[in-house]
């Protein structure tokens, strides 16, 4: 159970203490908005549309329930854009208390028992409020109903979107309740209509563009050495065209291997054990780090066989 869960205050049914075991605190969140590059633009509308309404709901009062946070919010867009990284950072920049919802928490084999982990999810949110209900993956969740589909299955979401529009109604302050459920999938087309119209909020996540890949190499490399007279920043944005922040954060990784391998092999000829390493010795990361590997290219430049 996350530090500083007001168990004492709040005392917990059997589901609730299940679904409580998924959340975390957002001290405990090790990611914040200024870990993401390239976002910025999202960020910012985030924040205006989903944060403050969510944590400081006095600033929206004269507008009553029109400028509450939205009951759901949807991030979505090819894989490694960093879609979970940001929902993660939204939970840990709002404070609000974040439940990590995972699919096999939900699939129980008695049956009767996951409507009772989704009320159970819905009621926990209310009473920990300000609280952000996060679903990686959704469309796996909450996918497009069919004909075929088991009865277990149909009722689990249909018992899912009753709960999540009872959100909007009014509680004992009169306004919504501030709870939001925050999903992430890079295949939208494969959630339930349904669903949809319950997130009205929907930002895309895309691959970054030039810039972006700047911001993001910058975050990966910002304590890392690099060699000064051979590194192009530039340059490295410029060749990882179509990689997504994942792919960025790979590459970075590979490339700042290459000073260790080189030190390793030197050492490895002299036949002498490594007990201790001076940080000095390893030279800095150049941009021809992130061109080749071992086994292969690690970047393929345009033009280049």
């Amino acid at each position: 159970m996350p530090r500083g869960f007001p168990v004492d205050d709040m005392p917990l049914n059997e589901y609730e203490s299940l679904i409580a075991m998924e959340m975390v605190a957002p001290e405990d969140i090790p990611v914040g908005f200024d870990d993401i590059g390239g976002l910025e633009d999202i960020i910012e509308e985030v924040k205006e549309s989903v944060i403050y309404p969510l944590t400081m709901p006095h600033l929206y009062s004269h507008a009553g329930p029109l400028l509450s946070a939205p009951s759901g919010v949807l991030f979505y867009g090819p894989p490694g854009c960093g879609k979970t990284m940001l929902a993660k950072a939204v939970a840990r920049e709002s404070g609000a208390s974040f439940i990590n919802l995972h699919i096999s928490t939900l699939t129980e084999k008695w049956y009767g028992d996951s409507n009772k982990l989704v009320r159970a999810v819905f009621s926990l949110a209310r009473k920990m409020q300000p609280a952000i209900i996060f679903i990686d993956e959704i469309d796996a969740v909450l996918g497009i109903r069919r004909s075929g589909e088991h009865e277990a299955s149909g009722m689990v979401k249909a018992e899912f979107m009753t709960l999540w529009d009872g959100l909007t109604s009014a509680n004992v302050s009169g306004l919504p309740a501030r709870i939001v459920v925050l999903g992430a999938t890079n295949r939208i087309h494969d959630i339930d209509e349904a669903i949809l119209r319950r997130m009205p909020k929907k930002f895309p996540i895309a691959l970054p563009n030039k810039t972006q890949r700047r911001r993001i190499l910058q975050l990966n490399m910002q304590n890392t050495k690099c060699d000064p007279e051979h590194f192009d920043l530039d340059y490295i944005a410029e060749v990882t065209a179509g990689m997504s922040g994942s792919d960025i954060k790979e590459v970075c990784r590979d490339a700042a291997m290459a000073p260790v391998r080189e030190y390793m092999r030197q050492h490895r000829g002299t036949g002498r054990s490594i007990t201790a390493v001076n940080p000095e010795h390893f030279r800095g990361v150049r941009t021809e780090d992130f061109l080749r590997r071992q086994g292969g290219p690690l970047i393929k430049v345009k033009g280049q066989s």
